[in-house]
């Protein structure tokens, strides 16, 4: 059974945000949903999305700005993948609006009012480009191999089977290797908590992402106890004190 895809659903108008998560869920799809520029710019911080469905105008903003900030990413220091498949909606079909849009990297545009069944095969399809495609931007530590945009993460040529927490902490801790990464950061970042609590979530993702990327006296997820964690490029005789 594959791992359901996560799309992040853009929508200030609730109405039509709960008819669209309803039917995406019932479709078999993981939903994140904001309301906001600035809600959805924190869950592309926090969360991987396969793909975001974006509305046009928010009321602190506009979809454009979502699309040029993400294809802005540089895929490795910011925390936003620029290979995201984006999706528009809007109101308005006119020609300049939808070349602006392509410009700016849609991946698709769609019109208001629109069919939920065509709106899903656009998904669909889409999703199915994207996967098809040459992904850019991969990241190594040592023999581990992780490409953002295909959520794949290989060990010595040997694909890792990670969760979806899992890939996130991993993600995040590739993003600077060897640099201890505080606990209050990592359940910021990769859970999206804003205030310090328990460390039980965090630890034991983190364990059981150790327990799979030891391969060969690899120990590449690194506790250092007091603070935090670190990803290291390959063996290790002990954890670092």
């Amino acid at each position: 059974m594959t791992e359901a895809e996560t799309l992040l659903l853009v929508e200030d108008d609730p109405v039509i945000r709960t008819f669209l998560a309803d039917n995406l869920t019932a479709d078999g799809y993981e939903l994140l949903v904001a309301a906001t520029l600035e809600d959805a710019m924190r869950e592309l911080e926090t969360q991987r999305p396969d793909l975001a469905i974006v509305d046009l105008k928010l009321p602190d903003g506009s979809g454009l700005e979502l699309v040029r900030r993400v294809r802005a990413a540089d895929g490795v220091s910011s925390r936003l993948d620029p290979s995201l498949p984006l999706m528009m909606l809007s109101g308005s079909g006119s020609e300049l609006d939808r070349v602006r849009g392509f410009e700016r990297g849609l991946d698709d545009y769609v019109v208001k009012p629109f069919a939920y069944g065509e709106l899903k095969l656009r998904i669909a399809a889409v999703l199915r480009r994207t996967q098809a495609r040459v992904h850019r931007g991969l990241l190594r530590v040592g023999e581990l191999e992780i490409d953002p945009a295909a959520r794949v993460t290989t060990l010595r040529g040997r694909k890792v089977a990670l969760a979806a927490k899992e890939y996130a902490l991993l993600r995040t801790l590739a993003s600077a290797p060897t640099r201890v990464f505080t606990k209050e950061e990592l359940l910021r970042d990769v859970w999206g908590f804003r205030t310090h609590g328990s460390t039980r979530t965090l630890d034991s993702h983190a364990c059981r992402l150790r327990q799979k990327l030891r391969r060969h006296g690899d120990q590449f997820v690194v506790n250092v106890w007091g603070v935090g964690y670190s990803l290291l490029d390959g063996p290790a005789e002990s954890e670092a004190a």
